[in-house]
């Protein structure tokens, strides 16, 4: 009995002791492979700062509208004998667009013709009086006062005739107006009145309504708070204005500044601009909404980073910036305007420098990272919701 005990606590104790040694073994394969899991590199996707002119703009949204708008209306009551347009038509200064029945407009002049030749010829017999009368009162032949009676009717003939000419101006006149021609150059719209139709000078609604479309013009708005950069930017030149379609993104046109309002409107806290588009290609049409931007400056060796590469944290926002070493620090940044993934770095950002674009979940400070290039990313830099200041340090962080 004392035997079987003896080999029953000597089993127990080779049990425990093996199991302790399993225990100490499967310890340090942890360690072993938690260290292996520190020491491995996390793959990234690297990016570089760049160095380029970097345009500030200043953005807004705006209406399309023509640069010269005429609605065309008959001068004068009568019949519409012609329409000599098409609609949606792209006319000339000077175009023949419609004619008016002109025979009562003809008749009128013939009348005030007649008149004037009618007093006319009064006017030259009166003349020949009175040179005679002149003639005989020398000689004591007729009174003085048959001289100055008659001299009197010559003069009254001779603003008669005037009157004339006056009337047969005012028929000419009436009657040009019966021929409707283009006083601007663009184009027609929908025709409000068909041939045959009586038209009078006092209709509303008109004929057509003619549109410049080249030229045209854009009126957009900014905050008031952007007044002085934009006045401060006008002194310095024309300014260049692009225009966006709804999805800003595509391009519709690039003009200039003309102009900013007087006055500032008081309900919206907002100043209007206009600018003016060549619009070759009558991209922009009346009537139509865009986003505009407006550049008003440059910034010079600006440096320049994917947007990707802007994380955030209590203190703010930071990059992951790579080190000679492979590993990556935590490097607080300040960023101006942020525009197609292109976002403006004002500080804590080298040229040149390693950034991390992609990747940084698992990162922390001392990583060791291994990496893969970025694409290169081309093209301009432009506008965001937070424009920077042009000759100052932007103001906007990225958001």
């Amino acid at each position: 009995m004392k035997l079987q005990r003896n080999h029953f606590i000597a089993a127990a104790g080779a049990f425990f002791l093996v199991l302790v040694g399993w225990r100490i073994l499967v310890h340090h394969s942890g360690d072993d492979s938690d260290v292996d899991a520190q020491n491995k590199p996390v793959p990234v996707t690297a990016g570089e700062v760049s160095v380029r002119e970097v345009p500030l703009y200043l953005s807004g949204v705006g209406t399309v509208q023509a640069y010269n708008t005429v609605t065309i209306q008959a001068r004068v009551d009568g019949q519409l004998d012609s329409v000599d347009f098409r609609e949606g038509q792209d006319v000339k200064e000077g175009d023949l667009l419609a004619r008016i029945d002109s025979r009562p407009f003809q008749a009128a002049l013939d009348s005030a013709l007649a008149a004037q030749a009618k007093d006319e010829a009064t006017l030259a017999n009166a003349k020949e009086d009175l040179k005679r009368y002149q003639e005989t009162s020398a000689k004591g032949y007729s009174t003085r006062q048959q001289l100055d009676s008659q001299a009197a009717t010559v003069n009254s003939l001779t603003a008669a005739i005037q009157g004339d000419q006056a009337a047969v101006e005012n028929s000419r006149v009436q009657l040009g107006y019966t021929t409707i021609s283009s006083p601007i150059a663009g184009r027609t719209g929908i025709r409000h009145v068909d041939k045959g139709n009586i038209v009078h000078a006092s209709d509303a609604g008109g004929l057509v309504t003619i549109t410049q479309l080249q030229p045209i013009s854009v009126i957009f708005t900014l905050p008031q708070d952007m007044l002085p950069t934009v006045a401060s930017a006008q002194m310095n030149g024309q300014l260049p204005v692009t225009a966006f379609a709804r999805d800003d993104e595509t391009e519709l046109g690039d003009g200039v500044l003309e102009l900013v309002d007087n006055q500032i409107d008081q309900t919206t806290g907002t100043i209007r601009l206009k600018a003016r588009f060549p619009n070759p290609t009558q991209s922009l049409w009346p009537g139509e909404f865009v986003n505009m931007r407006l550049q008003v400056g440059a910034v010079h060796n600006g440096l320049t980073v994917d947007s990707r590469v802007i994380q955030r944290g209590p203190k703010g926002v930071f990059a992951y910036v790579i080190k000679s070493d492979d590993t990556v620090e935590m490097r607080p940044i300040e960023a101006g305007q942020d525009y197609r993934g292109q976002l403006l770095v004002t500080k804590g950002l080298n040229a040149n420098e390693r950034v991390v674009v992609d990747g940084q979940l698992r990162l922390q400070t001392g990583s060791k990272v291994t990496t893969a290039s970025q694409p290169l990313q081309t093209g301009s830099l432009g506008s965001a919701s937070n424009p920077a200041m042009p000759d100052s340090k932007p103001a906007a962080q990225a958001q």
